[in-house]
Order: structure tokens, then sequence, then C-alpha cells
């Protein structure tokens, strides 16, 4: 499978680690540019290119930066993707420590990932944000394994969730369905789930139990 990877800090470059070691292609791109992706590049084969040729003929693109970036991203980020291509939306807002106040979040209730997809045009699939980057390429298991992690994945476009979520299996983690992107609140961060190194009975539990009310170190 051809996979776009738009961003190379912590998630990213594991992702693009693992990925290219099941034998995916692999176009990573970040903002400093290609050239300062030697190192990741001679690691794993992945290929370096800039962010407007990240998701060319790639079937699934993961944005993977910081979330006040989000809507500095070009307009033609998706230029040339695959037909029916999924986007897996890694990212999580964090008001007080990096991203400032956004209003859509704070006053109009709009969950994170769904704030994102209207900044990309395009719908996304949340999942990995509550994922310690480390266990990416530490704690993958086979399907079936005792130890194996559960990765919550919420979002609107069925046929995208499942290609995502096939992924994510291939990765060597099992998935619950979180429901729709206006559900994905209960993955966000302070929730029960966030962070969570579980299986999928754990997490289905955790996903239940969340609350939609910010706790305020979340809050701008």
């Amino acid at each position: 499978m051809k996979i776009g990877i738009i961003g190379a800090g912590n998630i990213g470059g594991n992702l693009t680690r693992r990925l290219t070691a099941l034998g995916h292609q692999v176009s990573v791109a970040n903002s400093r540019g290609p050239e300062t992706l030697t190192a990741l590049v001679a690691e794993t084969g992945a290929t370096a290119v800039p962010v407007t040729e990240a998701a060319r003929g790639a079937e699934i693109v993961v944005v993977t930066i910081p979330f006040k970036n989000v809507p500095d991203l070009p307009a033609e980020i998706f230029d040339g993707a695959a037909e029916g291509f999924a986007v897996i939306d890694t990212g999580n807002y964090y008001p007080r420590v990096r991203d400032g106040r956004i209003a859509a979040i704070e006053d109009e209730g709009l969950t994170e990932s769904r704030w994102t997809e209207r900044q990309l045009g395009h719908p996304v699939i949340k999942a990995f944000n509550g994922t310690y980057a480390a266990d990416i390429v530490d704690r993958p298991r086979p399907a079936g394994d005792p130890d194996r992690i559960a990765v919550p994945v919420a979002g609107d476009d069925e046929a995208a969730k499942k290609a995502v979520r096939a992924l994510i299996d291939e990765i060597g983690f099992d998935t619950v369905d979180a429901g729709g992107l206006d559900e994905s609140w209960r993955q966000q961060p302070a929730t029960p789930v966030y962070g969570l190194r579980a299986g999928v009975e754990a997490v289905t539990k955790a996903l239940a139990e969340a609350s939609p009310e910010r706790t305020e170190e979340f809050r701008g």
C-alpha cells in the first residue's frame, strides 16, 4: 500500500518505521523540508518529500502535526491522492501548553477531529491520538495475543474506517469502533481511554465511561 505521512515527529516517525518494516511504500514530509529527513530515510527506506507531495498516489494519508498548525497546511495538500483515500488524524488539542484557545472547540463544542476535518476539507478518521509513540514499534502483537493493545477508531466514513482498522490490525494492534466523529470526544485527552494500554474489553469500557465535559487542564 502507498501511504503518505505528514509530520515526522514521534508518532509520524514511528509509523514510518513500522509501516516500511511491513513493506508499505511510505512518503514522509515535515514542515522543515525533505533534506531534514535524511536519517529517517536512511533508517527506513521511506521517501522524503515536500508536504505538497506526501499524499500523491496515497491510499491512506496520516496527518500527525501539532494541532495549531493544521490550518497552515497547503490547500492542495491532498492533490493526486488515490481515489477513495482515507485520512488518519492523530492530533490532540492542548490549549494551555501549545495550541492556544480555539473558539470553535471551546464555544461551539466541536470535537477536535471535527475541527481538523473542517480545516483539511476532507473526512478524517481519528486514531493513534492516545497511543504512546514508542508502543508503535515496541508493542505490536499478533492477533489473539493476550497482551495486544486495542486502539479506538472514530469516523463517519465507514469505508475509510474499515481501511484504517485493517491497517492498524496489520501494524499489530486490535481496534475498537468508537463511533462517528461527533462521538470522538470519548478518546480526547483526559478521557479514560487516552493513553490506556489495554485490550478490546477495557478500551470499550473506557470509551463508554467518558464524559463530554472537558477537564480544567484541557480548557482554553
